[in-house]
């Protein structure tokens, strides 16, 4: 088999991070509606996601944003029903939102296996994601992931088409025997297909919104999906 270039998303893909995010979501929901007797869970939760989406177009995807996601759903709220806004409400809410990223990260069950096959039959691999430096690193060390990676690591905070050209320029490689791996069809696979490199979706457990987009681009290079149904531990 000729030797392939294979790029690999991290987040949802080689471990678990939407279970994390709507944890402490969840949380955030909860106490919420302790302070706003008037309003639902499901209207925080759809507040706070239009938010943090809408966020991103500025401030891509730096971690600040995740919890001044909540602080600004609380503004929201606080604005809509006269409620006065408290420092140390806010305070706590922005210490909530840190809390995710302070989770130890969790393998998919077999990346290490299957990396570490991929490695051995020769391919060249390598990992691009999405995030802020400090907490992407952080993972790619609790994970050993430059045992597979070496330095073959990008970490992108506006993960899109531009990111990833960067990168195929700077890797050099054939886009015939190129392929981008990932659950999130709007950062790994529109911008895969726009390069015309094969791509592989593979569905995360539970989905952010803001990675589901329609694929309508014309391309002449492979998009495949496994046939399965949950990767849940």
């Amino acid at each position: 088999m000729q030797k392939q270039n294979i790029l690999f998303n991290l987040d949802d893909t080689l471990s678990y991070c939407n279970r994390y995010f709507n944890r402490v979501i969840g949380e955030f929901a909860d106490q919420m509606i302790t302070w706003f007797d008037s309003i639902t869970k499901e209207e925080v939760k759809q507040k706070q996601l239009q938010i943090d989406v809408t966020a991103i177009s500025q401030h891509g995807l730096k971690s600040e944003r995740f919890p001044e996601s909540f602080v600004n759903t609380y503004k929201y709220f606080c604005d809509l029903t006269g409620k006065e806004k408290k420092k140390d409400e806010i305070q706590y809410l922005r210490e909530l939102g840190f809390k995710v990223f302070e989770i130890p990260v969790e393998p998919i069950p077999y990346m290490g296996e299957t990396l570490q096959l991929l490695k051995e039959e020769g391919h060249e691999l390598y990992l691009h994601t999405g995030g802020d430096k400090a907490n992407q690193r952080k993972k790619i060390v609790q994970l050993e992931l430059t045992t597979y990676f070496e330095h073959r690591v990008f970490i992108s905070e506006h993960k899109d088409t531009t990111a990833l050209s960067d990168i195929l320029k700077t890797i050099k490689a054939d886009p015939k025997i190129t392929w981008m791996v990932g659950n999130s069809l709007r950062t790994d696979i529109v911008p895969a297909l726009e390069m015309d490199i094969n791509a592989i979706y593979i569905p995360a457990e539970t989905e952010w919104q803001y990675n589901v987009v329609e694929v309508n681009v014309e391309h002449t290079s492979a998009f495949l999906t496994p046939k399965f149904t949950s990767r849940s531990s």
